[in-house]
Parts: structure tokens; sequence; C-alpha cells
């Protein structure tokens, strides 16, 4: 299941991912890593793309879900079709998005990563217009185009309704994803270790095999856990920043 719908089914809630515990800090590496992110849940709080689905869309979203959930259709087919039901102007989609909560300290390590000349990709099945412009609210005004430093799915508001389009689908995807995480991963780090991916969601599930280091939380968290997938846990990305990452930029100034 690519996508991330990880919440019971009905309107999304806005809420603080649970807390974990950190698992052992990984040994620090001799190289400038490479950073790649999920955005919904993960620097969002909250999967966006249901959100406006729950308060935009036909209430028949809830039955393309279902037929994602028992894995009929990818996370591509489904996105495609529950998009085109969405009844809203662009003024209310932004009023929507603008009330996202983010995670609070992700402005701050993104600004570390830019310091440190260390690349930093989002990679998300969520949508670029959405993902740009929580991203500008928090401060984060560069490198958005998507296919640069973001990868994902791509829309258009056109008067109540929206277009999608999916530039990060190789036809290779066995999954049916929405954006072919894996495949960004593998075609943009280049020679860069460690690989690192921060992720909360099962859709996040195939993009840790391309990763050397994994930070995650909750259901990624257990995925992980129960798939002998080793991972870091975090909370927030000042965890990341404050426990982890400086320790491998020490490191790997030596």
């Amino acid at each position: 299941m690519p996508r991330k719908r990880d919440s019971q089914h009905g309107t999304p809630q806005f809420r603080v991912p649970t807390p974990y515990s950190l698992l052992p800090i990984p040994s620090a590496p001799h190289a400038t890593p490479v950073i790649f992110s999920d955005f919904d849940g993960t620097i969002a709080q909250v999967d966006v793309t249901d959100v406006i689905l729950a308060e935009f869309a036909d209430p028949a979203w809830h039955e393309v879900e279902e037929e994602w959930v028992e894995g009929h259709i990818g996370s591509r087919e489904c996105l495609k079709r529950q998009m085109a039901m969405v009844d809203a102007s662009a003024e209310q989609l932004d009023a929507l998005i603008d009330a996202v909560p983010l995670d609070q300290h992700f402005a701050e390590f993104h600004a570390l990563t830019r310091e440190r000349g260390i690349p930093f990709y989002v990679v998300s099945d969520g949508f670029d217009y959405v993902i740009r412009r929580v991203l500008r609210n928090c401060g984060v005004d560069g490198e958005l185009l998507n296919g640069s430093h973001l990868f994902s799915s791509a829309i258009q508001v056109r008067g109540r309704g929206v277009e999608v389009d999916f530039p990060h689908w190789p036809e290779v995807c066995v999954h049916g994803c929405a954006t072919c995480k894996p495949e960004v991963m593998r075609r943009v780090r280049g020679e860069h270790r460690p690989v690192i991916f921060i992720g909360d969601g099962l859709s996040d599930r195939f993009a840790v095999e391309e990763a050397d280091v994994v930070f995650a939380r909750d259901k990624l968290l257990g995925y992980c856990r129960e798939h002998g997938v080793a991972c870091t846990a975090f909370e927030t990305f000042g965890q990341i920043e404050r426990e982890v990452l400086k320790q491998w930029l020490v490191a790997g100034s030596r």
C-alpha cells in the first residue's frame, strides 16, 4: 500500500504523531550524507490529501479508498479518481493548507542541511501545490521545483476542481505508486553516503530498502521493527538534528 492512509476512515484529525523513545544511534559514517524525507505525517503532521478529501470531496472517495486498502488498485489510480471528486476553490484549498500543523523543528533542520551543504530532498505521494505552500509558510522558500529538490505528484487548481499528474511514476514501478520513492532515491543520490530516509507511514516501506540509515516513527517504525529493518525512532526533526545528524557531521570532518 504505497499511500499513507494509516488512520481509520472518516474525517482525518490534526494530531501530533505518537512519541517513541529513541533507538540506539547508529555509528557516524565518514562521508557527506544525502537526506530524503517523506512529507505527509513527517514534515506535516497530518496526511494533507486525506484532509482535503474529507473536507471537499464527494463521500464516494471512501469507496475508492477501500479498493486501495484491499489491494485492487495502486495509489496512482486511487489518487486520480479521488481528486476528481474534489469541489473547492483555490481560496478554500489555501485556507485549509495554511492550517496544517508542521513539525516545529523542521525549518531549523532544513537550514542546517543548507548551511552544511547536505543534499536534502522531499519525496512524497502528495501534491506539489500543497507541499510548496506549506514549506513556504515555514520559511523554506527555495529549491521547490518539482523534479529538483521536491519529487511528488502534481496538481493544478482549475475553477472548483483539480487536475493531477504523476511525473515520478515510472512504468517499472510494480507497486503502482503515485511517486516511486525508491526510483527517485536511486536516481538522485549520486555518490553521497549514507543515504538517509525519514518517514512515518507504510507507504515509506519501499523507500527504506534504498536507505543506509532510516529514521522512523508511527506506522513505519512498527513496520521496521516487525521486519527487522534497522532504524532509529524519532519524534521531531529537532531530535534528528541534536542527537544524530550533528554527530555524523562532527565525525565526518575528522
